[in-house]
């Protein structure tokens, strides 16, 4: 679709939310607007000794907060409109689930498969030094993370190159997603991924809500099927299967496959590992294309690659009752709305894959702090349980054994407090999407537009024009 503007897409669910909300005009177009865009252009020595030249843009939105917070893709798709679009709504999902950044976005526009690990590490540190140099990355100022093609080892070397360039003490919170050795946190990798999963599950606890589009309340037998099983993907789908939902249906660069009695996670991961790909996987049914299967037969349907994959070439082919929108802007405006009428239940992006940039939060935290959640508190949380189970002992007359008074005793280290931080905010921001929902009678996406603008908004009008 030549004619799509993914950062329109992004103003028209804006603007359509505006319209619920209580702010004038000019502090609206305030609210949406990019703050900073920043294209660069750097020459980097391949491998074999000639000279290419790189794009790359980093977009910061908002600095009603700061750091910007946001991640760095790889794609031949990054352009400006792109990292713009995915900027504003870094903002609006931040404000969504509580968490005190402005929104920002970077982007390499490069196929990184075309590259070796020596070649991809040169691009990496120079755009590091182009971000330093033009004062576009810093603990409080802008703190990217990974994104679609890029991973720890990227942000590892992002890190190395800001702390070599740097005095600062809290260099480490340049950037999040980093290894663990390199002052990561437990828990990032499958935060998106993770917290895609807490979104959809408590949606499905409705039970008002799902008797509303014809499903029983709960996870448990519901089936789904997952489009991209990258990491956000593969983590969406392993703690859908594992809460008991049956996966019916992937799709992936290669092809879409699908079999209604379920499809095995494990076995496909480990075909894909050998295979390279997912079609042909025994047991299934290859389909004509990589979009076939979003159009399957499924309760859930959970787009997890790019933007523009549900669009209204094929928004009336879909059956899913509930979208669960895992990739960052899957649907158009014009699919929204097909969508909708038919009665499902749009889960909308910016809310449910902010999963990543909350565990983010608590790794950036923990970077400035200089301390591992969990450091100072578990060894007193074990030793006081340990207390209270021995007192039950004594006045039932029940004595535990040591591997139950192992499990009960156990306190809460950097894995599960982090856990419980990204479960504790996907809950409460659902809930309090939903509430809007409800109180507008609009749907999920128009409400926690509202709820973004409306906590924008007071902010800006305390900051007044000159923040």
């Amino acid at each position: 679709m030549s004619d799509y503007k993914f950062y329109d897409q992004v103003n028209k669910a804006f603007d359509k939310a505006a319209a619920y909300t209580r702010f004038e005009k000019g502090l609206l177009e305030q609210i949406k607007s990019c703050n900073d865009v920043l294209h660069i252009a750097f020459p980097i020595e391949k491998d074999d000794g000639s000279i290419e030249v790189i794009q790359g843009w980093r977009v910061e939105h908002s600095h009603h907060k700061l750091p910007t917070k946001g991640g760095i893709r790889y794609s031949m798709m990054v352009n400006e409109d792109e990292t713009m679009a995915l900027a504003a709504l870094m903002t609006y999902k931040c404000a969504v689930v509580n968490v005190p950044f402005g929104g920002a976005k970077g982007g390499i526009m490069i196929e990184r498969n075309n590259y070796s690990e020596r070649e991809l590490e040169r691009i990496t540190r120079r755009y590091t030094f182009q971000l330093m140099n033009k004062n576009f990355i810093g603990p409080g100022i802008d703190v990217p993370a990974p994104d679609y093609g890029t991973s720890a080892r990227e942000m590892g070397w992002i890190m190395d190159t800001y702390r070599q360039m740097s005095s600062e003490i809290d260099a480490e919170g340049c950037v999040t997603g980093k290894p663990l050795n390199q002052g990561g946190i437990r828990g990032r990798t499958e935060a998106t991924g993770r917290g895609v999963f807490f979104g959809i599950q408590e949606a499905c606890t409705n039970k008002e809500d799902m008797e509303s589009i014809g499903l029983d309340g709960g996870i448990e037998g519901k089936t789904f099927v997952v489009q991209g099983l990258g990491n956000v993907g593969y983590h969406a789908a392993k703690n859908m299967v594992e809460s008991g939902a049956v996966m019916v249906g992937v799709a992936e660069i290669d092809g879409s496959i699908y079999n209604e009695n379920g499809i095995d996670l494990d076995k496909l991961m480990e075909f894909k590992k050998t295979s390279g790909g997912i079609t042909g996987f025994e047991g299934t049914k290859t389909l004509k294309d990589s979009s076939a299967v979003l159009e399957a037969e499924c309760d859930i349907l959970i787009p997890a690659a790019l933007e523009n994959q549900l669009n209204k070439k094929n928004a009336n082919k879909i059956k899913a009752k509930i979208i669960g929108e895992a990739a960052n802007g899957p649907t158009t405006t014009e699919a929204h709305e097909i969508i909708k009428k038919r009665g499902a239940l749009i889960i909308p992006d910016n809310y449910l894959n902010a999963g990543g940039v909350t565990v983010s939060y608590f790794e950036w935290l923990k970077n400035i702090q200089h301390v591992r959640f969990g450091r100072m508190g578990k060894r007193f949380e074990e030793e006081s349980y340990t207390r209270i189970l021995s007192v039950i002992e004594t006045v039932s007359d029940r004595r535990f054994t040591d591997k139950e008074l192992k499990h009960l005793a156990k306190g809460g280290g950097e894995a599960e407090l982090v856990d419980a931080g990204l479960k504790d905010t996907m809950v409460d921001s659902y809930n309090e999407i939903n509430e809007l929902r409800k109180v507008h009678d609009v749907d999920l996406r128009t409400a926690a537009f509202i709820n973004a603008i409306n906590k924008l908004g007071e902010i800006y009008e305390q900051m007044g024009i000159f923040p």
